[in-house]
C-alpha cells in the first residue's frame, strides 16, 4: 500500500493558495501555477522594498530643487551649502519643511546663503 501526504498536503496546498488570493485564473487555483506566480511575486517584492526608498528620495530631490529655485539657489549649490554650514536636516525633513513650513524653510535657505557666501 503506497503512502500518502494526506492532511500535510492538504494544509500546505491551503497555506499558498490563501496567499494566492485574488489572483487571475489559473494563478489562484492551479498548484503549479500558483507557486510559480508566488515566487515571482516575492522576488518582486523583494526587489520593490529597495526601489521604494529610491523613489521616495528622488521625489524628495525634486521637491527640495523647486522649493530652492523659487528662492534661488540650485539644489546642488543648497546641498553644499547644508554641508558648509553644518546644518543636519536630511532630505526628507527638508521635502516636508519646503511644503509645510515656507518660513522654516526660509531661514534654513538664508543660513545656506550666508555660509556659501562667507
Amino acid at each position: 500500500m503506497r503512502t500518502t501526504k494526506g492532511a500535510a498536503r492538504r494544509q500546505s496546498k491551503k497555506r499558498l493558495f490563501k496567499r494566492a488570493k485574488g489572483y487571475v485564473g489559473g494563478r489562484g487555483t492551479l498548484i503549479r501555477s500558483v507557486k510559480e506566480t508566488l515566487l515571482r511575486a516575492g522576488a518582486y517584492a523583494y526587489r520593490d522594498r529597495r526601489v521604494r526608498k529610491r523613489e521616495f528620495r528622488k521625489l524628495w530631490i525634486i521637491r527640495i530643487n523647486a522649493a530652492v529655485r523659487q528662492r534661488g539657489m540650485r539644489y546642488s549649490e543648497f546641498i553644499y551649502g547644508l554641508n558648509k554650514a553644518n546644518i543636519q536636516l536630511d532630505r526628507k525633513s527638508l521635502s516636508e519643511m519646503a511644503i509645510n513650513d515656507a518660513a522654516g524653510f526660509d531661514a534654513v535657505c538664508e543660513k545656506v546663503k550666508a555660509a556659501l557666501a562667507a
